[in-house]
């Protein structure tokens, strides 16, 4: 999924994503409003939820990057 296609993520029905591990992540302030803002916009979205799909969408697009794409699917180990 590309960035830019998380709005139209946010507004379909939620679907539940089994998370296997934490993260404390330590945003600056104007960052962390962004974020509570986008869940205000999106309320069946939590931060949380906000924040996981942005950083996969993120990573997927890394992904889709050369050289960075053998190394993030694991190939060039």
């Amino acid at each position: 999924m590309k960035v830019t296609d998380l709005p139209k993520h946010w507004e379909s029905k939620k679907e539940s994503v089994e998370r296997s591990h934490d993260y404390n992540l330590r945003l600056p302030l104007e960052d962390a409003a962004r974020i509570a803002a986008l869940a205000e916009l999106y309320p069946d979205r939590s931060e949380s939820d906000i924040l996981n799909d942005m950083i996969g969408a993120a990573l997927d697009d890394l992904v889709r990057l050369s050289p960075l794409k053998d190394k993030l699917e694991g190939k060039d180990k």
